[in-house]
This record gives C-alpha cells, structure tokens and sequence, in this order.
C-alpha cells in the first residue's frame, strides 16, 4: 500500500505538470483545463494518496475502518491548502518506513505543503481581484460602458480611439491575464492608463445586468478565435436579449457567423458583425476610389493585385462592380502562389469569369478579369508577367504578412520606374508604428517611393470605422427605402449590397457622371436612362461577384437572379428600380 501510493502519486505529479507544460500558452479562461486547474488538480490527488496509507495505519491501530481512513485523508489534504496540516504528525508516521522510501514521502511532503499554501493564494488574490473589478464596475453605475471580451491589440486599439471621443465612458477589458511577456505587460498598463476595469473571468461569466438600464452596454467580442468571438456572441444574446440599450459586435469573417448571429434570437440587442477584411476593402475605395478613376490612361483602368487571400479576393471581386463607369473600362489581374487560384476564383464567382471581356454592351457589365496562378512573387516569372502588362494604373499587395508586403511593393515601384510609369501602388501593413514610419519613405536620392500603406491596427480598429461609419448610415439609408433597420444588421446580404450602392453613388458623384446629383424626378430624360443603365452594370457585376448567377426565378438559397441579363431584357419594372 505505502508503495503503490507513493508511485501512484509521483504519476499524477508528473501527469499534471506535463499538462501544465502542454497547456500553457494555449489556454483561454473560463475553460475547465487550464494550467493552474491541471496543476492544483495533481497537487490536491498527489497529497490525498499520500495521506491514505498513513491514516490507514491510524484508524487501523485505534480500530477504525477504511471509510474512516479515507475522510480523515480528505480532511487532512484540505487542511494542507489552508496551512493547517500537521507535517510532525505525518513525519512520524513515515518514520518506520524503509529509508529510501522515507526520504521520498518526506520530500514530497515537504514539497506539496509549500505548493499547496501558494496555489490556495493565488486563487484568493485572483478572487478578490475580481471583486475589486465588480466594485470599480458599480461605482460607475450609471456610465457608458464599453465591454471587450478580451485585451488585445484590436481591443486596445479600439478603446483607445472611443477614449478620445467626447463624453464620459467606462472601458471594461474581461479575459485579462498578468503575464511577465513584455507585450502583454504593456497592454495591462495601457488599460490602465484607460482607466478600465479589467476582470481576470470570460465575458460571459461576468454579470453585468447590475449596470444601470437607462445606460448603453456595448459588448465587443473580439479575440483571436472566431469561433470563440461567435460562442459568446451567442450566449450574450441570450443573457441579455431583454435588456434596452445593449449593442453587440461580433469579429468574425466567417461564414457560419452570418448564418447564426442571423438565425439566433437577439431580442432587444442591436447585433452587427465586424467583417474586418470587407471593411478595409470598401473604406479604401471610398478614400482613394476617386484616384484609380483620376490615374486611368484614355479612360483604362489596369489593376494588379497581387496576392489572393482574403483581401486580395476581396478587392478583385471589389474592383469589378466598383470600376463599372461611363467612359471607363477596367482591366484585373490578380496574381497568387497558389496553382489553383483562377479555379478557385471561378468557383466563387462563376458567372463574373463567364461573363469576362464584354466592352461593347453598355447596359452589361464590362471588365476584364485575369488570375494568374502558380506566381511566386520572388520570381522572375513574375517580373516579366507585370512587365508585358505595361500600362497598370492601380496596385494593391495583400500577401499576408507585413514584412512581404512592404517589400514587393517597393520592388514593383522599382519595376514601374524602370518601365516609365507611375501606378497608384497600396500596401497592406497590419503594424500601426510601422506603417506611421514608412509613409513618405524616399531612397537615398530623396526620390519618393510614392506607396501608401493602408490596413493599419489602429485605423481598421476606431471609432470613425466601428461605431460612426458614415459610409454605412448611407448603406442604412438606402436600405430603409425598401426595408427596415433590423433587417439591415441582421442579414449580410442587406448590408453588403446596400453598403456597395452608397459607395459608388458616392464615386458616380466623384466622377460627375450628369444628373447624379438630383433626386430622380428631376433629371432629364437622357440623364434618367443613362444612370439607369449605369446601375444595372454595377448591380450586374456586384451580384455576380458574389457567387449570384442567372436563372428564371429568383432563388436567393441558390444565389439564382433573374434580372442578370442586359439592361434592354429587363422588364419595364424592373428598369426603373435603377433610379436610385
């Protein structure tokens, strides 16, 4: 017995310290499995088998049975968190054993009545850490309150820009763990510059149904994992669905999120999904879309996008129905490492590729989309498929990673030089302090380099972008001309379309296309038809970018339309939904 408990519980040392190992810079709170759980699990199993053998002998001498061995080993190892054991008592009790066998029990002893002291206060100290947190929350009882579901960049980023926003507000950081990593240490006391309150519990564990009802809770769940920003966007649903003056905003560019923030009972919630990848896609157009028009050469757009990630598909798709203008026409190539890029392409937006090279129907749209798979952007390959291009005007590199990004927009200007021409060439660069370094950078002629770094953290992450989008009050204002402002949040479709419409309203009043600027009713004949056309040629291109292709019947599950057809097959009706 002495020895199958001893061995037994040196197993469940090892077995938990190598759990501690494995899980440690993978844990998130609120789970079951965490390192201090894994930990504080093998300590209180190591210490009661140790106990068991020692008050198996006592009960034994006093005539006392197993059961009464067992609560007397519970009771003692609970003592041991609470420095109440006594070691003397259990020393002596070993003291007979064999001396190899007895210097391991006293050690290991020795070892747990250190260890289990230590984890008991830090349980303490995380408690009342949390109770100082809940007190700071209900002192402001009656604030603004702007709750993260974890501290990290994007959040940090975010509050930050809100604190700059006039009014009193309370910032409110969940998930928030001390770590000695310098980073980690650094966003901690930039929360606390902010004057939040930060909670070492998930956001769902927390309750803030205590907050004043008269005063707006807007929960943000935005952490690494999607998946996870999803799982508690729901259970927030359903905390709170009764709740007035609740806002929620879920971080995800997943497709399954669309489908369950949108099928879920949200109640009194106002729910909206920050698509981060669409969101830099359409604020850069409506920054600089009046540039890629303004740096055509006799009317030709000639894009290059150079790389097909997330960004990268969402531009090409972007570019398609954003470059639909009279007088313009727009040609794409889009370059990937990937050997099947084009079929992938194509698999996404079926009819866009199908419906490729049309430049004499105006009622149709009109571009030319090019994928060029198997393209290695540190090849010569690629040098020469730019070059035997020859009159690119816009570029836009979304590799992925900061480093690369910089790097091969900086060698196609150098590209461009050589070739005589001078495109607009965009960049994404996720780092805030490196892309604030980098803008106006020149050689060591002073010449510029004349590439602009966009995507930044803490110009994707603020509250003009977040919260007051005004490019999106447009998208709801034109919704709310056939639908209402539930609907406009909750499906994707809605807000996607609408966003899209405002946005190259706003470029057809940019590029002065005639009667633009006037409600339809007072626009003259040509002007009336003309816009009409114009619109339909966007809808065309926007819709197929989207994976919508034509069919007799609308089916919007299978993403069937049929007003894909050229502006003269449209029915009379159907003509003058184009007005506006």
């Amino acid at each position: 017995m002495w020895n199958f408990c001893f061995f037994a519980a040196i197993a469940v040392m090892l077995v938990a310290l190598a759990g501690v190992f494995l899980t440690g810079k993978k844990y998130r709170s609120g789970r079951l499995f965490t390192p201090s759980n894994i930990l504080f699990a093998g300590v209180l199993v190591s210490a009661l088998l140790l106990f068991i053998p020692i008050y198996i002998n006592t009960t034994k001498a006093n005539g006392g049975g197993l059961l009464e061995a067992l609560f007397l080993s519970i009771y003692n190892m609970i003592c041991l968190f609470v420095v109440n054991s006594d070691f003397e008592f259990l020393a002596q009790s070993v003291a007979a054993l064999s001396p190899a066998l007895y210097s391991g029990y006293s050690i290991f002893l020795s070892i747990l009545f250190v260890l289990a002291p230590v984890l008991t206060f830090g349980f303490v100290l995380s408690f009342f850490k949390n109770i100082t947190a809940y007190q700071k929350f209900l002192f402001n009882f009656r604030t603004e309150a702007y709750i993260f579901s974890e501290l990290n960049e994007k959040t940090l980023a975010l509050a930050e820009s809100i604190s700059r926003q006039p009014g009193k507000r309370m910032f409110v950081f969940s998930d928030v763990f001390e770590k000695e990593e310098e980073q980690s240490y650094e966003m901690v006391e930039k929360a606390r510059e902010l004057g939040a309150v930060c909670f070492k519990k998930d956001i769902v564990t927390i309750n803030f149904s205590m907050h004043s009802k008269s005063s707006p809770l807007h929960f943000f769940t935005m952490g690494a994992d999607q998946s996870e920003n999803i799982s508690q966007a729901l259970k927030l649903m359903e905390l709170y669905r009764t709740r007035e003056n609740t806002h929620l905003y879920v971080l995800s560019t997943q497709v399954e999120a669309e489908m369950l923030l949108a099928n879920a009972e949200s109640g009194c919630i106002k729910v909206r999904r920050i698509n981060e990848v669409q969101s830099l896609i359409y604020r850069n157009l409506n920054e600089t879309g009046l540039k890629i028009f303004e740096n055509a050469k006799d009317g030709r757009i000639s894009a290059v996008v150079v790389g097909m990630g997330n960004h990268g598909t969402e531009m090409t798709k972007a570019l398609a129905w954003f470059c639909q203008m009279d007088g313009y026409q727009v040609h794409i190539d889009s370059f990937d490492k990937d050997q099947k890029a084009p079929s992938k392409f194509r698999a996404l937006c079926p009819e866009l590729m199908a419906q490729n090279g049309n430049f004499t129907d105006d009622g149709e749209a009109m571009h030319q989309i090019t994928v060029h798979g198997d393209m290695d952007v540190e090849t010569a390959e690629f040098t020469e498929a730019i070059r035997s291009l020859k009159d690119v005007t816009y570029v836009m590199v979304a590799l992925g990673n900061d480093e690369l990004n910089i790097k091969v927009a900086v060698r196609l200007r150098v590209l461009f030089e050589q070739m005589g021409i001078t495109p607009i060439i965009q960049a994404i660069v996720y780092n805030s302090e490196k892309s604030a370094a980098l803008t106006g950078i020149t050689n060591h002629s002073g010449q510029s380099y004349e590439i602009s770094f966009i995507g930044d953290l803490k110009s994707t992450y603020s509250y003009e972008v977040v919260l007051d989008c005004d490019l999106e009050e447009e998208g709801l204002a034109r919704h709310l001309k056939w639908g209402d402002e539930e609907s406009f949040w909750r499906y994707e479709y809605n807000y996607r379309s609408s966003v899209a419409s405002a946005l190259h309203k706003r470029m057809k009043i940019a590029c002065g296309m005639p009667g633009i600027e006037l409600p339809p009713e007072k626009r003259g004949e040509k002007e009336l038809w003309a816009l009409r056309r114009l619109e339909h040629r966007r809808w065309n291109a926007y819709m197929r970018a989207e994976g919508f292709v034509y069919a007799p019947e609308r089916n919007n599950l299978a993403k069937t339309h049929h007003c894909l057809v050229t502006f003269d097959l449209l029915s009379e009706k159907d003509k003058m939904k184009d007005d506006d």
